[in-house]
């Protein structure tokens, strides 16, 4: 397990604490000496003695006890935290937080206690100084440490050998479009999936030259560092999607969602790697009767928008010099892809009028954005194909303006091309409500949408005329019906559980997944 899990394990914690309240002894002791020193130069024999035994006395029985304060200041300043992904400015200005705080609560407390303290003025200066770099040292030391370790599966710098994009999530909805798209325009290409759902998306490509198939679970470390080393790029979209599929299992949503971004993005900074793609969701937005754009006020309201809120917060914290990602909010995507979806609105929709059932909208008046999913690869690969400088660090909504809909809307596209489909209304508990602005992604590198609902519907019902689809209904389209007969994905093995539980710390998230058990 690479030394990057900073809160690994209890013991480990409570070994940086001790460590801490050793350099704080160090300091103190070498505070108490100097003032004895200076002051045995201005007295007898005698005078000497009374000091070291007043500096002792002083010591044992109001600075080792006031000494608790630095290890509660750090505590509180953030300085034992899991810093994985963190900058280095950060992680400077938390400890320097932590510093500042501990030095004002105990020299406040110890002159008002002892006002005539062996710490004077000057001796309290060095301690401070000796402290801060004691602590500096040591913290440059286990930082050096961490870096040392990522330039262990440094990836290899091979002049005019083509690196392959990987793609975390590859047979997924999108991610089987997205890896034939790349292997169409002769790029090469690697995968990592669990294949949780089959490898049927990818059977037309499987024996293609370019494609690199690694099956396995990207919460597992070193299945990880197998699948980044050496790649160009990295394009994750790996996760359980949607609300409902979330809400089967809390934990797995918590772990695949969240913990294993980071992890990721911890194994990509250790590559080397710049262009890191990241597929978040428009549903961050929560419900609002405003136009959002990124900097709009994120409220997600369910543990798929709270999981992707943190995702996006884990991804710009790690943000520096040489690692830069890209996020994408994604529209509510629609269309057929090697691995059909019918648990999207459009889609469902459209497979209920192919077949004759009644249309059901649920809050007809609430608002989505929408994007089908061809050109939801279309803008990874533009973004892929950037300056770094145009894309890296940012946050982009992915869609159009155009393709702002209520649900009402959908029904009656869907209704105009099918002309004896009836429409029903019904209440849900569902406050989903947003339309989003797409500005941004489309000045910034030029990108909008190419096909609009009416194709995406006509593209489904052919589907459904050829018999390509015989029953939408089966659990195989659905995230949330084939995890309730397959279950959701655990963790492997006692180092997966604990890595998965190094890199789950956020306190919301933490709580989330507590509240579904």
């Amino acid at each position: 397990m690479l030394p990057t899990l900073e809160k690994a394990s209890t013991s480990h914690l409570f070994s940086r604490i001790f460590a801490d309240f050793l350099v704080v002894h160090t300091s103190l002791l070498a505070a108490l000496v100097a003032s004895w020193i200076r002051n045995a130069h201005a007295g007898s024999e005698m005078v000497m003695i009374g000091e070291a035994k007043s500096g002792i006395d002083q010591y044992f029985h109001l600075f080792l006890p006031l000494s608790l304060i630095f290890p509660a200041a750090f505590l509180l300043s953030g300085v034992y935290q899991d810093h994985v992904g963190w900058s280095l400015s950060r992680r400077i200005k938390s400890l320097i937080r932590g510093l500042a705080a501990g030095l004002i609560a105990f020299t406040s407390v110890s002159l008002a206690l002892l006002p005539n303290s062996s710490l004077g003025s000057r001796s309290l200066l060095i301690f401070c100084v000796v402290m801060a770099v004691l602590l500096f040292t040591s913290r440059a030391g286990e930082w050096a440490l961490l870096n040392a370790v990522r330039n262990r599966v440094k990836r290899p710098n091979l002049p005019g050998v083509e690196r392959p994009v990987l793609v975390v999530g590859g047979a997924g909805h999108i991610g089987s479009l997205m890896v034939a798209e790349l292997l169409r325009i002769g790029r090469k290409v690697r995968v990592l999936d669990s294949l949780l759902y089959g490898d049927g998306a990818l059977r037309n490509v499987l024996q293609h030259p370019n494609l690199e198939l690694v099956v396995g679970d990207c919460r597992n470390l070193q299945t990880a560092i197998r699948a980044v080393s050496g790649v160009d790029s990295v394009i994750h979209l790996a996760a359980i999607v949607g609300d409902p599929a979330c809400e089967q299992d809390r934990q797995a949503a918590l772990e695949t969602n969240y913990a294993a971004t980071r992890m990721l993005v911890e194994v990509a900074k250790g590559q080397g790697i710049q262009k890191f793609l990241f597929a978040s969701s428009c549903s961050v937005y929560g419900a609002s009767e405003e136009l959002m754009n990124e900097h709009s006020t994120t409220v997600p309201i369910s543990l798929y928008g709270q999981t992707k809120i943190d995702s996006e917060r884990a991804l710009l914290d790690s943000t520096d010099a040489t690692f830069r990602p890209t996020i994408f909010r994604l529209a509510t995507v629609f269309g057929l892809s090697p691995r059909p979806r019918f648990d999207l609105v459009v889609n469902l929709l459209t497979a209920k009028a192919s077949t004759g059932s009644p249309i059901t909208i649920f809050n007809g008046d609430q608002w989505r954005p929408f994007i089908h999913v061809s050109d939801v690869v279309r803008g990874f690969l533009m973004a892929l194909d950037a300056p770094l400088a145009k894309v890296g660090g940012e946050i982009f909504n992915l869609g159009d303006n155009k393709l702002n809909h209520t649900l009402t809307d959908v029904a009656m596209t869907i209704a105009r091309l099918f002309p004896e489909a009836t429409v029903e209304n019904a209440p849900t508990a569902d406050r989903r409500n947003y339309r989003v602005s797409f500005d941004k992604i489309r000045t910034r590198i030029g990108f909008q949408c190419t096909k609009d609902l009416t194709f995406g519907i006509q593209e489904i019902r052919a589907a459904f005329e050829a018999r390509e689809i015989l029953d939408y209904t089966s659990y195989q389209y659905s995230n949330q019906k084939f995890l309730l007969i397959a279950g959701c994905p655990t963790s492997h093995g006692e180092t997966d559980e604990k890595v998965m539980a190094a890199f789950s710390d956020a306190p919301k998230l933490a709580s989330a997944a507590a509240a579904g058990s």
